[in-house]
């Protein structure tokens, strides 16, 4: 399925949120290399040359319209771009530093026993940082699964996965015994959104996607219709905003030297 990064980028600032959230917790002061996983149209990847102006910064997609658009965008020798299935990273690529992943790993199948791969990639002394929403129990996705299980949808939506993420007690779990300082939290953020459809333009480019990729064609316009009706009535707007709020679940761990 192609990602659109003109509608993922139509709330950036909301977005972009927790990766500062996230980056701020990490303590490294000068790593050598630094690691996106997940880096979308790499708005986000650029800021990590202005703190580390020193690093080798290297985002990672595996949406060629994402890469293609982080290339455009950043045309720079210090911040390249690739796109590869990050599973694969994590058997091949090279040892770093710092190693981030915002809202990416919840799109991995089992993605919490992909982190000891993950671990394996970070230096002694390095950092494992990654951020993922914790908000599918939300009326914004129930009510996704709920239409996508109707007639005449669920024919077409049956093979789309349900993959809830972890608590933050959960990655602690994971992560300690592998021998790392682990911090993890979660935050909810109250986002006001403005413009028509506000919470279906959001939700539509990440978590509701898949639902609406996979109802076919003929049907797709009245499942999206049907679905910006529920939204709007379980979100109305007030005073031109829609307040959405957002759960997400942060991790940063430190490898010991």
């Amino acid at each position: 399925m192609p990602w659109s990064p003109d509608q993922y980028l139509r709330y950036a600032d909301e977005r972009s949120r927790p990766f500062f959230d996230l980056t701020a917790r990490i303590g490294a002061t000068a790593p050598t290399d630094v690691v996106d996983l997940g880096c979308g149209p790499g708005n986000l990847t650029a800021t990590l040359a202005e703190r580390w102006p020193q690093a080798r910064i290297h985002g990672i997609d595996s949406s060629a319209e994402m890469i293609a658009a982080a290339r455009a965008e950043h045309p720079t020798s210090r911040i390249t771009f690739a796109c590869e299935d990050l599973r694969l990273w994590a058997e091949q690529g090279a040892d770093v530093d710092v190693l981030i992943s915002n809202a990416t790993l919840q799109w991995v199948p089992e993605h919490r026993a992909l982190l000891p791969a993950l671990v394996e990639k970070v230096r002694p002394g390095g950092w494992l940082a990654f951020q993922v929403p914790g908000n599918h129990q939300a009326l914004s996705h129930a009510l996704c699964r709920e239409l996508a299980a109707e007639q005449p949808y669920a024919p077409f939506t049956g093979d789309v996965v349900y993959r809830p993420t972890g608590d933050p007690a959960d990655y602690f779990a994971d992560l300690r015994p592998l021998g790392l300082e682990v911090e993890a939290w979660e935050t909810t953020y109250l986002h006001a959104l403005r413009g028509p459809d506000a919470v279906f333009e959001w939700v539509s480019a990440t978590g509701a996607r898949p639902y609406i990729e996979a109802v076919g064609s003929e049907v797709r316009r009245e499942f999206v219709a049907e679905y910006k009706r529920r939204l709007a009535a379980a979100y109305p707007e007030r005073d031109g905003v829609v307040l959405f709020p957002f759960r997400r679940i942060f991790v940063v761990a430190h490898r010991s030297m």
